[in-house]
């Protein structure tokens, strides 16, 4: 296959930063090319929760009520139960914002819906099972990358590389940017449970004695992530897939029966949990975001659309450099300057509640009662929507710049 001409930007990775960064830059005229390494999006245990913050953008974009075609659940209240206590943490209905919910939507729909709507635009070009294996440099600064394809090796040129492959990022890695580890105690086990009649459906997490269980209501499935001590997986196995069903069902409100869906250990997926952040996120003619940038704990589920707000800062900030071609370093200084505050803040907050909540709660012998800024909650629900802003909208949210809201594609169909 020959190589595609030189692009004005070429995106490595096709998850929820890579292709809204693509998306919205070809919706402002910047030919862009999206490389993602997969054949497809079909990819289960991923972040499935799309925020108010989210969704705002697609209503900025006038996509939304498209968007909400797609088979999804609302989420208006964050809730769970301390204990034998029931409680809600945050109540979203209050948001200053038109969808006052969290969609819940498999992640592979997402990202198609976001592919479709970027083939609108004639500058958008998506490169499907095409890996990025390295980065090309000259004269001191990159200008393109390597990659494998179906057809065999290829160079893709552009003017800039962003680098949205995720936390285990390969251009991170080749560009040997200095990373801070900021840490994390536990790891979680994903798995899935069927639905029965009688379900209420209700997103939730569970804390109790020694364990903490979250579970997501997928329409005809649960999505559960079983919380277990960094490093503690091999020891869990040890003890036998009778004694994991046994500790979840303990936590869960099903009966004992219904964890016989796990069948083996290939059904339980690990991810390791990492909190960690680029020093600094750019070099010559390439700029890192989203996980590739700063890896998120999965505490409030924020992570896709963190790199979102990362994805839309970017576009506002390069578009108008892309397109004439003359994107400096102040530039890409500029993107790490506005998303580095809310990174902090963010992953501030997930090290706190790591060290404050989570790692206490899987040392307890005996059942936590709710500490006093929950109880104080329940008591007076307006202080519910705190966490729900935090949560919902994010630190320094951002809004799609008008030039690029106001940009129009030719419809596929009509091309």
């Amino acid at each position: 296959m020959a190589d595609i001409p030189k692009a004005q930007c070429c995106v490595v990775g096709g998850g929820p930063a890579g292709l809204m960064l693509g998306y919205l830059l070809a919706r402002a005229g910047v030919t862009v090319v999206v490389l993602e390494k997969h054949a497809d999006f079909l990819r289960d245990f991923r972040g499935d929760t799309v925020h108010p913050s989210t969704l705002e953008v697609m209503v900025e974009l006038g996509v939304i009520d498209r968007f909400l075609n797609l088979p999804h659940q609302k989420v208006h209240k964050l809730g769970g139960m301390v204990g034998t206590t029931p409680v809600t943490i945050a109540d979203l209905s209050h948001l200053p914002v038109r969808e006052k919910y969290i969609a819940m939507m498999p992640q592979w729909d997402f990202l198609n819906f976001i592919a479709s709507e970027a083939a609108h635009y004639p500058g958008f070009t998506l490169l499907m099972s095409t890996e990025a294996t390295g980065l090309i440099e000259q004269g001191g600064r990159v200008v393109g990358v390597t990659a494998t394809s179906p057809d065999g090796p290829r160079e893709i040129r552009a003017d800039l590389v962003v680098a949205a492959d995720g936390r285990n990022s390969v251009l991170r890695e080749r560009a040997d940017l200095e990373i801070e580890d900021l840490g994390a105690p536990m790891d979680a086990l994903w798995f899935r449970l069927p639905v029965q009649p009688g379900d209420t459906g209700e997103t939730m997490g569970r804390f109790g004695a020694g364990y903490i269980l979250a579970m997501l209501f997928r329409g005809d499935y649960w999505q559960c992530a079983y919380v277990i001590p960094k490093g503690s997986l091999e020891a869990l196995k040890a003890g036998g897939l009778d004694a994991f069903r046994d500790a979840v069902a303990a936590a869960s409100p099903f009966e004992r029966a219904r964890l016989d869906a796990v069948a083996s250990w290939d059904d339980v997926k690990l991810l390791t949990v990492r909190v960690d952040r680029l020093l600094q996120w750019y070099q010559p003619g390439l700029l890192c975001i989203g996980d590739a940038a700063h890896a998120m704990s999965p505490i409030g589920g924020v992570g896709v659309n963190l790199a979102v707000q990362d994805a839309v800062a970017a576009a506002n900030i390069l578009a108008k450099p892309l397109l004439r071609r003359d994107v400096r370093l102040s530039d890409l200084r500029a993107v790490q300057k506005r998303r580095m505050f809310p990174t902090r803040v963010t992953q501030g907050i997930q090290v706190a509640m790591q060290n404050n909540i989570i790692q206490p709660t899987l040392a307890r012998r005996e059942q936590p009662t709710p500490p006093l800024a929950l109880r104080l909650m329940q008591r007076f629900p307006f202080l519910q929507r705190i966490p729900a802003r935090v949560f919902g909208l994010g630190v320094r949210r951002e809004h799609v710049a008008s030039f690029i809201r106001e940009a129009r594609g030719t419809p596929v169909a009509q091309r």
